[in-house]
């Protein structure tokens, strides 16, 4: 294995930046009193903060060394996997965020039992929490492998050991806030240090070419042509063909990344509004993703290219080859600053997935199965006793991807196996109404059940591999995904023929033809959202106790205004507001959402329970700001 080595500032700085992340993210614990913040964050935030917090998820450090191998072996076409997530896009902006969100579910098994019955959730629960907790462990044995190369003095997997253990702290204490808010800060850590390498690259080829070139120059010439292509092959290389990247990244990573990543849902349920999760998912797959495309690819491209004018030997490692690179072109200080962002991008997707599984033990198995009725406080003990513990079992699956002979095939693999079912049986139900329970247990067992025979068996992906003009080697690997996808959607559709939905009503506002449904449920009552008002800034007016009200299970503040400011909101009695604190660069952390009531004596203020102000931290010198939700 191939070390390198920084200097003392750069290790320093690596420290500093351990003790500073969790630091920052246990600050948060004080805006976590219940399990609703836990893992909803009071539906508090902005689209903007969303959006930089779900890149942050997106860009594992797998990604750093998985797609800087991949460009240095590949070129230019390392990055196409990243844009399957533009296939999907309407469905999930239109149909998949709206659905879950007004559900007012906490879980994917949890909207699967609305829209199906209990034991499809729980089958589905078994489902999630392999693929997570799997998840957790493809991310530290990657973590482990680019930090032994770099600070050889611990193992890969002490070194797990540690990221583990900072991580699970922060995200006990601080919940759902503490992985948003620090995944911001690691979001943008990771998107300028990507960049930054490759300018680092790019200036230290200029500099050291030999044939006077300029650095864009002999980065451009020093890659073969077949590297400049943006994709590769049809069917070529073997380990790398367009095809086989496509089908197995559409439907083994970016299909369940967003309808069955809990870990993602949990972070669109935390917006403050349907609108602001559209407007995050745009910018996530129009803007952040090609900027993470080529943040996590441009070493390997850069490698490639010095290897071309002799500074790089000829044998380098492709999965070294991000740590190589990092270690010839970074100066001290500027090593230790890509080696936290290498950090932080294992760290914002770890947090993201431990506080998944601790909602999924929680709301999916203690309250409705093992110790329902109990109080929230005894569930929020809970939850923080899950991250910890999810955190262990992760750590614990390390030694068994240190097997995989390469990172990218050690994730292609794990999540083409474990995806089709599930995939398949949340868009049959958000999209087709005659799909039934029945049918989705039966889509959900026997496709894991076919999942599991081709890896037993992969000869069965082989027509796949044949059709697609790719070998039996690891053409049948990559068609593994598009395999379990097309068996499971057959099995959807043959069984809903033979056991359809008949109970239309039941599933109202559960699928994708229902949203008018679904709007009137999360509302308690008719939205009133057709007309857009007007943003007021108002005076605060605390009122003790204050009113509360109740839809469903949640518990809402009361907020009056007067007559004047509910005409500018455009709003009348029972509609949802969302209170915050004016300063938009906080994203919505200080805010609340209140059912509005309007008093005609009440002029330029806001009247709220006292208690609102109090946890959503207001100024009392600031004024604050309302706006019409639904």
């Amino acid at each position: 294995m191939t070390s390198v080595h920084g200097q003392l500032i750069d290790y320093v700085i690596v420290a500093a930046y351990f003790a500073g992340i969790l630091a920052f993210g246990s600050f948060f614990s004080r805006y976590t009193k219940s399990t609703h913040d836990f893992f909803l964050s009071g539906r508090r935030f902005s689209w903007w903060l969303i959006a930089f917090s779900c890149i942050a998820t997106t860009v594992g450090s797998y990604s750093f060394i998985k797609y800087s191998a991949a460009g240095f072996q590949y070129g230019l076409s390392s990055g196409m996997t990243y844009f399957n997530d533009w296939f999907i896009m309407p469905l999930f902006l239109l149909g998949w965020i709206p659905i879950i969100y007004f559900a007012r579910v906490v879980s994917i098994p949890e909207y699967l039992e609305r829209r199906f019955d209990r034991p499809t959730r729980l089958i589905a629960l078994l489902f999630i929490m392999v693929y997570t907790i799997g998840y957790i462990g493809i991310n530290l044995y990657t973590m482990g492998v680019a930090m032994h190369a770099i600070i050889p003095g611990l193992t890969e997997f002490q070194w797990a050991m540690v990221i583990a253990g900072v991580t699970a702290v922060y995200v006990a204490f601080g919940g759902q806030t503490a992985v948003i808010m620090t995944d911001l800060v690691q979001g943008v850590l990771l998107l300028v240090a990507g960049l930054v390498l490759g300018g680092l690259c790019i200036g230290y080829l200029g500099r050291h070419n030999g044939q006077g070139l300029s650095g864009i120059a002999a980065f451009w010439q020093g890659l073969p042509d077949g590297h400049r292509l943006p994709f590769s092959g049809f069917s070529t290389p073997e380990k790398f063909p367009m095809v086989g990247v496509f089908w197995q990244d559409l439907f083994g990573a970016s299909m369940f990344y967003y309808f069955g990543n809990q870990g993602l849902i949990l972070r669109f349920l935390s917006v403050k509004s349907v609108p602001e999760g559209r407007k995050a998912a745009v910018a996530v797959m129009v803007v952040l993703v090609p900027l993470a495309a080529i943040a996590v690819s441009v070493a390997g491209w850069g490698g490639r290219s010095l290897q071309t004018f002799g500074l790089l030997p000829p044998g380098a490692d492709p999965n070294q080859i991000f740590v190589i690179v990092m270690d010839l072109v970074a100066r001290p200080g500027m090593f230790g600053f890509i080696l936290a962002a290498l950090t932080a991008a294992l760290m914002s997707t770890i947090d993201t997935l431990i506080n998944a599984v601790a909602s999924l033990v929680v709301n999916d198995f203690l309250r409705p199965l093992v110790a329902p009725g109990r109080s929230d406080r005894s569930y929020l003990s809970f939850a923080r006793a899950a991250s910890v513990l999810t955190a262990i079992v992760g750590l614990a699956l390390v030694p068994l991807f240190m097997r995989f002979d390469s990172i990218y095939v050690a994730h292609a693999s794990f999540t083409a196996a474990i995806s089709p079912p599930m995939v398949v049986t949340v868009i049959a139900g958000l999209m087709w109404p005659r799909f039934s329970a029945r049918a989705a247990r039966t889509t959900l067992l026997a496709g894991g059940l076919i999942m599991a025979f081709s890896i037993w068996q992969p000869a069965v992906i082989a027509p796949f591999a044949f059709l697609h003009g790719m070998g039996r080697g690891q053409g049948l690997t990559y068609m593994r995904a598009l395999f379990g996808f097309a068996a499971c959607a057959l099995l959807a559709g043959g069984a809903t023929v033979c056991w359809p939905e008949r109970d239309r009503a039941r599933i109202r506002g559960l699928w994708i033809g229902t949203i008018a449904d679904a709007k009137r449920r999360f509302k308690g009552g008719e939205p009133g959202d057709r007309h857009a008002g007007k943003r007021v800034r108002l005076r605060f007016s605390p009122e003790s106790p204050g009113e509360v009200t109740r839809i469903e299970d949640e518990e809402l503040p009361v907020a009056r205004v007067g007559a004047g400011t509910a005409a500018l909101l455009a709003a009348q009695d029972g509609d949802r507001v969302y209170v915050s604190d004016p300063r938009w660069w906080l994203g919505g952390l200080n805010s609340f959402h209140a059912i509005l009531r309007v008093n005609p004596e009440l002029q330029g203020v806001l009247a709220a329970p006292e208690s609102c102000a109090r946890n959503a931290h207001f100024s009392p010198s600031r004024p604050i700001t309302v706006e019409k939700i639904i």
